[in-house]
């Protein structure tokens, strides 16, 4: 099974950037479509970005499509979240999750989609 650790959290003003990144190891990276969640304090866990197993598809949600992108370097077994434009209500615990996936086309776009997740890191964005 894979193992999955994000970096790239931090503090950062509105308007700003960050990316985060997910390194995984222990399995064939490239069996496993990726995604993006978050969790605010006080609320769900939220779809934030996926991407197919060959990288060819990706998929958000509108309340980030135009300012998110997610990419994955197979070659260095990590899949990222480059976040621009942040505001202040994109402040959450990001995680990011794996799922083997037949067609390395899919894109899995719910929580229930994924078996194993990463520890988070924390995306705090101020006024």
């Amino acid at each position: 099974q894979v193992q999955l650790v994000e970096s790239g959290g931090g503090l950062v003003q509105a308007g700003g950037s960050l990316r985060l990144s997910c390194a995984a190891s222990g399995d064939t990276f490239i069996s496993y479509a990726m995604g993006w969640f978050r969790q605010a304090p006080g609320k769900e866990r939220t779809f934030v970005a996926a991407i197919s197993r060959n990288g060819g598809s990706t998929y958000y949600p509108d309340s980030v499509k135009g300012r998110f992108t997610i990419s994955r370097d197979n070659a260095k077994n990590t899949v990222y979240l480059q976040m621009n434009s942040l505001k202040p209500e994109d402040t959450a615990v990001y995680y990011c999750a794996a799922n083997r996936a037949r067609s390395p086309r899919v894109v899995l776009t719910t929580s229930y989609d994924y078996d194993y997740w990463g520890q988070g890191t924390q995306v705090t964005v101020s006024s």
